[in-house]
């Protein structure tokens, strides 16, 4: 385990990098860019007391050294727009998604787990293919659409819920329809892979063993084939949750959620390099972060799979 932990500082190392470079990669002077208003160009002279002022006239290795300490130590810089510490700025839109990820994901868990099970446990027949078909038709229908579709009957039909916004301090109520709209979306997906993967578990050798034994059936399924089903199925999760928590874009844009997803969008139309740097190494740090939790989980999901085999 302690390797596959240490393997989190290269991988990091390496999106802090590709974060800080994306400054360089962006077409234009980024002094320049920043600078230019609708009243004209700067002056050169504008131009390079920027730089200095932001370190932009020293070696790229050197600004990225600075950058990379001020990081160590918790600074993400400023942002070049609003002058607004960026570190503070990105937690205040993911406490946001946060919230609504959290909702969702706790949707998405009570739909599909037990769907998941049931249709596998009553396979090939009505009640699977009841199952399956609204699997189906989650998948295939657009989030945006269905965001649509439920503002349309619960907040302007029916009048239930509000159409959009944050409320004090994330509202329930507004959180419902979009946490509802992405959290069916990851069900429909994880439905289908609880099915396929418990399927498959029931077919195995020692399911059978377990049976020939006299087990009950509930015993079996639970205890012995759900635990190993639930390996794909986590990383399916995991993967999810790290979507979810990284702003679904237009989800939040239809709902006005405040979130990280807008947030980079936003920063990214603003040429707010700063805050799309540390968007990036942040969104970055949620994928690695969770992709150790899941690989650490699997060796308490499946006895079978060692933390050397996982290295």
């Amino acid at each position: 385990m302690a390797r596959r932990v240490l393997q989190v500082i290269p991988a990091m190392l390496l999106v802090s990098v590709i974060s800080f470079s994306l400054i360089f990669l962006a077409p234009g002077d980024p002094a320049v860019v920043l600078l230019t208003s609708p009243e004209g160009s700067p002056s050169q002279e504008a131009i390079e007391m920027f730089k200095v002022r932001m370190g932009m006239d020293q070696p790229v290795y050197i600004q990225y050294l600075n950058w990379l300490n001020r990081l160590i130590h918790g600074d993400l810089g400023y942002s070049y727009i609003s002058n607004q510490p960026v570190a503070d700025r990105i937690m205040r839109c993911f406490q946001a998604t946060l919230k609504l990820s959290i909702l969702s994901m706790i949707i998405s868990l009570v739909i599909s787990i037990p769907l998941g099970i049931i249709a596998a446990v009553r396979s090939n027949t009505i009640i699977d293919d009841f199952c399956r078909l609204g699997a189906l038709i989650g998948v295939s229908i657009p989030n945006f659409w269905q965001a649509f579709i439920f503002i349309m009957i619960f907040s302007i039909y029916l009048d239930w819920l509000p159409v959009a916004g944050y409320g004090h301090g994330g509202d329930l109520m507004h959180m419902i329809l979009p946490a509802t709209v992405l959290g069916t979306s990851s069900a429909a997906m994880t439905t289908r892979l609880m099915r396929s993967s418990l399927l498959e578990a029931m077919n195995q050798d020692y399911i059978i063993t377990a049976r020939a034994k006299g087990l009950p059936e509930r015993v079996v399924i639970g205890r012995h084939a759900l635990r190993n089903a639930l390996i794909p199925v986590v990383t399916m999760l995991a993967l999810s949750f790290g979507f979810l928590l990284n702003g679904s874009v237009v989800i939040e844009w239809i709902f006005g959620w405040p979130g990280i997803g807008g947030l980079v969008v936003d920063s990214i139309y603003k040429r707010d390099y700063t805050m799309i740097q540390g968007s990036v190494l942040f969104i970055a740090a949620i994928f690695v972060t969770l992709n150790l939790i899941v690989d650490i989980s699997y060796t308490y999901l499946d006895p079978r799979i060692r933390y050397d085999e996982l290295d």
